[in-house]
């Protein structure tokens, strides 16, 4: 059986709210949001080339302890940088390992 396609128009035109909540719902809303979405940007976002960098090596899941100021601190941080906290915390890390592997001068 073949369903009728709906048009933008004619979505504003439900008696209330739940009966537009069950037709969003039910596959014809899905087909007409399928239908209607546009595709995703392939472009990069922006940011910072240390994250993109870390992005793409390989990275293991680990637990790690740390003192509720400090954790309290990096989201402080993170929010106004507008990242990540744990996005933050492995920037850090990276940073920190770099510089204690350079020769001392």
């Amino acid at each position: 059986m073949a369903q009728q396609k709906i048009t933008a128009s004619e979505i504003s035109k439900f008696a209330n709210a739940q009966e537009e909540a069950d037709w969003w719902a039910s596959p014809q809303g899905r087909e007409f949001v399928k239908g209607h979405a546009k595709p995703m940007s392939k472009k990069p976002v922006g940011g910072s080339k240390l994250v993109a960098k870390l992005g793409k090596a390989n990275s293991v899941q680990i637990a790690l302890r740390l003192p509720s100021p400090d954790l309290a601190k990096a989201r402080e941080i993170a929010e106004r940088k507008g990242i990540g906290y744990q996005t933050l915390l492995k920037m850090l890390v990276h940073e920190g390992l770099q510089r204690v592997e350079r020769p001392e001068r």
